[in-house]
């Protein structure tokens, strides 16, 4: 099978190709494992997490990729959820453990166990994957595999985040960065919330453009103060000023939801501007999203079958993986970037 493998990991030059395009066996499924061969994956800024050693591969080289989608080709022995053919997806978590406490009552992303797709195991930069059946998914008919396959990552970790702000009807959300989970969220919350406004901080003249054409109440820059503060905040940035920009922003009482694996740097200058008073004052609060579990991308894949929720994407051969990346760290077109296989 082709698939891409990451060697080795550094931090990328402007024109960084990371990858390399192998023959590589087709793996075989082992007991309560499925085959699955790929017809597309998405691309994810975690991965460039992986690249530059924010959060590395457990073993190299590695085949990188956690937003899957494909068909069953083989069964192992004991896996019976599924048949041959039968449309699949893998998203982030790769497994758990599914006996310590974290599993037992339903928090199986901090399982000490937690295993990441295309991380900790080989993920879908490749024709062919293996995982446990368990760790799949049923996909909604409704939407192409290249439109789903950003639903496993981008929303499913959205839709986590979007639960964790405990927003309530009426009450303004703010989403600072409108990449490939921002955009989902917004359509999210115009389906779940239809009475809160939206205020989408982004850099990008360009990204502020497209959340007000998805029908954002209002767009600015990340350090531009909104018409009225959010009473809740999701960031996606890959940087840290903006977190202390959400927090300036937030109303009393207000949630700051960081949506990232990782940061990109945590030197004295990016978190100086960190006061108190300004930021931190009035009962603010500050929660992270560390992973999804099982029961976000179900739930998730349901209502994106009621609403047909069909996110914006660009199209890359599974060759091109290094352009697609260099894409996403550029900022080089808009919503989710996805490889396809054929």
């Amino acid at each position: 099978m082709q698939a891409q493998l990451l060697h080795r990991v550094a931090v990328p030059a402007e024109n960084f190709e990371p990858l390399t395009c192998s023959r590589l066996p087709i793996p075989r499924p082992r007991e309560g494992e499925i085959l699955i061969r790929v017809s597309c994956c998405g691309v994810c800024h975690t991965e460039l997490d992986e690249i530059e050693g924010r959060t590395p591969p457990a073993v190299l080289p590695m085949i990188p990729g956690h937003q899957v989608v494909g068909r069953v080709a083989e069964t192992g022995t004991a896996a019976h959820r599924f048949k041959i053919g039968d449309r699949v997806g893998v998203a982030w978590i790769f497994s758990a453990c599914g006996s310590c406490s974290r599993c037992r009552g339903g928090l199986e992303n901090l399982c000490p166990q937690f295993r990441a797709t295309g991380r900790d195991a080989p993920g879908g930069y490749a024709e062919y994957m293996t995982v446990s059946e368990q760790f799949a998914y049923a996909l909604p008919d409704t939407l192409t595999d290249h439109e789903t396959a950003p639903l496993l990552c981008a929303g499913a970790v959205g839709y986590r985040a979007l639960k964790l702000t405990s927003l309530e009807n009426g009450r303004i959300l703010g989403l600072t960065g409108f990449g490939g989970s921002g955009h989902l969220v917004l359509k999210m919350v115009k389906y779940r919330y239809p009475d809160s406004p939206v205020f989408v901080f982004a850099r990008s003249a360009t990204e502020r453009a497209f959340a007000l054409e998805l029908g954002a109440d209002w767009a600015g820059d990340t350090a531009e103060k909104p018409p009225e503060p959010p009473a809740a905040i999701i960031d996606t940035t890959p940087a840290w000023r903006p977190v202390i920009s959400a927090l300036s922003h937030l109303a009393p009482g207000g949630r700051l939801v960081i949506n990232a694996i990782r940061k990109e740097g945590a030197d004295r200058d990016e978190l100086s501007g960190l006061d108190y008073a300004a930021h931190l004052w009035m009962e603010k609060e500050i929660k992270t999203v560390a992973n999804v579990c099982r029961r976000d991308v179900e739930e998730f894949l349901l209502m994106a079958a009621t609403l047909r929720l069909k996110p914006d994407v660009g199209l890359y051969p599974l060759t091109e993986a290094n352009r697609a990346l260099q894409d996403l760290k550029s900022g080089h077109l808009r919503g989710a970037k996805v490889l396809v296989m054929e």
